[in-house]
This record gives C-alpha cells, sequence and structure tokens, in this order.
C-alpha cells in the first residue's frame, strides 16, 4: 500500500533563505521579545542604512516572518507570533556560536543567560526560576519543571513543551488575582498554560496566556525592566523583594 502524499507540503528553503542573511538575523533577534520596533532601531541593530532595512524589512513581512502597524506616519514592525520566536530558540541551539571579541557581548551573552523573554514571556534563569517557584508555592501542579532528556518524548530545548500537562490551581488563582493577574480574562483563544523547555537552564519556564499575563504585570509593577540589549530583562529591588514575598523566589545574582 502506498504512503499518502502530505496534505500540505511546507518550503523549508524558502524560509531559512530568510533568515539565512545576517542583517535579516540580527533583525529578527532584536524582535524576539515581542516588542514593535521601528525600521531606524532594525537598522541601527543591524548596522544597515534605512534603505538597505527597508528591503529586508519587506522581504520578512512577505515571507509572514513579521508584521507591520502604522502609527501616525510610521511603521513599526514585530514577530508575526509566537512560533516565528520558538523558531528562532531552536535554531539559536543549533548554530554555532559568534565569537566574543568584546567584554559588551560576554556581558550581553550573561544578561541573557540570567533573564531574557522569550516572545512574551519571562526564560533564563528568572522564567525557569519563577516556574518552579509557583510549582513550590501550589500555583501550578503537575510535574517539577526539570527537563529529563532521557525521559522526553517530544520536549527539546528551544521548544514547547508537549510531554507534560501543567494545570492551575484553586489557591494560585487565588494567589495571583492578590498580585493583580485576573486568571479569568486570559485570552480565551489561547491556551492559558503552556510550557517552553529553556535552552540556557534545561528547565521549564511558563509561557501561554498565563505567562505572558503574569509577565506584563510583574512589568507593570516595575517588578522587572527591559534592559539596555534586546530581550535582556532586570530586576528591580522592589522586584526582588516582591517575588521572594509572593512566591519565595529569592535569586542568586
Amino acid at each position: 500500500m502506498m504512503e499518502e502524499p502530505l496534505k500540505q507540503q511546507t518550503d523549508i528553503a524558502r524560509a531559512a533563505a530568510l533568515i539565512a542573511d545576517p542583517s535579516r538575523a540580527r533583525m529578527l533577534k532584536c524582535l524576539a521579545d515581542g516588542r514593535p520596533l521601528p525600521a531606524s532601531a532594525l537598522a541601527g541593530e543591524a548596522g544597515v542604512s534605512a534603505a538597505t532595512a527597508s528591503v529586508h524589512l519587506a522581504k520578512l513581512v512577505a515571507g509572514g516572518f513579521v508584521t507591520v502597524e502604522r502609527q501616525g506616519r510610521h511603521r513599526y514592525y514585530r514577530l508575526a507570533g509566537p512560533d516565528v520566536s520558538a523558531a528562532l530558540e531552536a535554531l539559536a541551539l543549533i548554530a554555532p556560536p559568534l565569537p566574543v571579541t568584546s567584554l559588551k557581548q560576554s556581558n550581553r551573552a550573561g544578561a541573557l543567560h540570567r533573564a531574557r523573554t522569550c516572545y512574551d514571556h519571562l526564560a533564563g534563569q528568572l522564567g525557569t526560576g519563577l516556574m518552579g517557584a509557583l510549582i513550590d508555592r501550589g500555583v501550578l501542579t503537575g510535574y517539577d519543571g526539570v527537563h529529563r532528556p532521557d525521559e522526553a518524548v517530544r520536549d527539546r530545548p528551544a521548544s514547547y513543551g508537549g510531554d507534560i500537562r501543567y494545570e492551575l490551581t484553586d489557591s494560585g488563582r487565588t494567589r495571583l488575582r492578590a498580585l493583580g493577574v485576573d486568571t479569568d480574562q486570559l485570552p480565551p483563544r489561547r491556551p492559558a498554560v503552556l510550557y517552553c523547555v529553556d535552552w540556557s537552564e534545561h528547565r521549564h519556564h511558563l509561557g501561554g496566556g498565563l505567562g505572558a499575563a503574569l509577565t506584563a504585570r510583574l512589568f507593570a509593577l516595575d517588578w522587572v525592566r527591559w534592559g539596555a540589549a534586546p530581550r535582556v530583562v532586570q530586576v528591580t529591588e522592589e522586584g526582588a523583594t516582591g517575588l521572594a514575598r509572593m512566591f519565595g523566589l529569592r535569586l542568586g545574582w
């Protein structure tokens, strides 16, 4: 019996070609935290002229990697969605590392490992630490937050998790409501509780609607702020105190 043909073939080569250009790759990395940015900022990050950046961005929009929105006379670009961010994370895991040639690059790499965003939710030591604290405090139940490669079926670093089912507890809803996160108002079309396998920590961090809402609330409380480099997050003094008080999370850096 002949195998049924795939219903829909995908053009992986075309997608890979869009990412393969170094300037476009730098632009995509700059957009990986989910924030919209103007073409001028992306041109500066990629080290190209405004005209060249415009050509690159048009290709990324046409390829479905990036969307553009107008605000008055200005255009702002953002990643098309969390799937694009996840694909970039997965590629980063298997790509050879760029040589670190300056103290600035070394500091940026260390900052990304400590605390960063994975599209619209927290990752790195901060993201996995927060996930562990939510489990320890009984906000989430289902597993211990550790990625075990020898037991994994579908889970891989830098990817959405699929082996474990975490659930938000009733006491967890109450605790999050006290922080200002109303779990009844999460977007209905997006799963509330998802996790990613963090590529730098090899542990789980919280994604989905709840991960995005909790991250947004921490920014609103000024417990975390954007760092100087794309995707880098900094924990404020008030945030360190609040995270310890609310979730028992104590950061060692």
